[in-house]
């Protein structure tokens, strides 16, 4: 009995120690498990992706959903105001957004806004200033109200820079018509072949707006006065006007054409002179800044002398 008891002590260390260097050091896998663990972990990647995309689109289609909600009520409203909004519409043309949707992201930051607000009081009253309980309450109407404004101006601005570019597209286009005119072309072909050229927005609205001419069966320069009318770009609507008048000759859509042309890059030349003198003014303002604090600095310790003496 006392030699059998180290032994089965001994055996189960033994045993033991075994374990544990194979835990430790894994024995090589077979071809075929190695290929059936890869196809488990593969599918098991494969179903969470699937669930995060399902989750993230769910996500995504709850929040357009709501902001298609707010943004048909906020647009209804508008309507029944009589609050048309033509040159935001415009603008939102141009950069090609949805007018309801823009109504809903309004709302939306105004509501942000609202609870912005009261937060900073929140922050400053921990601080020990402003006590009164009408403070948040201005303060949450009046970050609500700069909050609903924002996307007017970010909207502005971009289509502003759209519209310069658009003049731009134009300009050129009106080269290539009177070209293709001066070739032998009509003037419905020659609208057409000088908006396929290029495959940027520019073009591609006005070969649109061409393209649905052909199908509503209207001209085609009362189509890009309707373009110009709903960008706001009132070089399309002048065109339209002048093409109007002057369609059945040809010798004088080409001139008529051609000197539209020339005013617009004049005109283009001439914004970017008048810019390019704002940005050396401001440089100027800057540079003379920068030496009244350099004359400062010379002069301070100079200064402070005589008047300690």
């Amino acid at each position: 009995m006392s030699l059998t008891t180290p032994l089965i002590i001994g055996a189960v260390l033994g045993l033991g120690v075994y374990a544990l260097v194979r835990a430790l050091m894994p024995s090589r896998r077979s071809s075929v498990s190695t290929v059936a663990r890869i196809d488990a972990m593969r599918a098991r990647g494969a179903a969470y992706e699937s669930a995060q995309r399902t989750s993230a689109d769910d996500r995504r289609g709850r929040l357009d959903s709501l902001r298609s909600r707010i943004g048909a009520r906020v647009s209804e409203l508008y309507l029944q105001q009589g609050w048309e909004q033509r040159s935001l519409r415009a603008d939102l043309a141009v950069l090609d957004r949805g007018w309801e949707k823009f109504l809903a992201t309004k709302v939306l930051l105004a509501v942000a806004g609202m609870v912005f607000g009261p937060l900073i009081f929140a922050v400053v009253a921990t601080l020990g200033f402003g006590r009164s309980p009408l403070i948040p309450v201005w303060l949450a109407l009046g970050f609500a109200a700069l909050f609903f404004f924002l996307p007017d101006l970010e909207v502005r601005r971009d289509a502003q820079e759209k519209r310069r570019d658009l003049r731009r597209v134009i300009g050129a286009y009106l080269d290539l018509v009177a070209m293709s005119l001066a070739g032998g072309r009509g003037l419905p072909e020659a609208l057409m072949a000088a908006a396929e050229v290029s495959d940027g927005w520019a073009a591609r609205r006005i070969r649109n707006a061409l393209s649905d001419a052909r199908i509503t069966g209207i001209s085609q320069w009362q189509a890009l006065g309707q373009l110009g009318e709903e960008l706001g770009v009132e070089e399309l609507k002048d065109l339209s006007a002048s093409l109007a008048l002057v369609a059945d000759d040809g010798a004088k859509v080409r001139e008529s054409l051609a000197s539209r042309a020339e005013t617009m890059r004049h005109r283009e030349l001439s914004e970017i002179e008048g810019s390019a003198g704002e940005k050396s003014q401001s440089m100027l303002v800057a540079q003379l800044l920068l030496c009244a604090g350099f004359l400062v600095f010379l002069i301070f310790p100079a200064a402070m002398r005589v008047f300690q003496i």
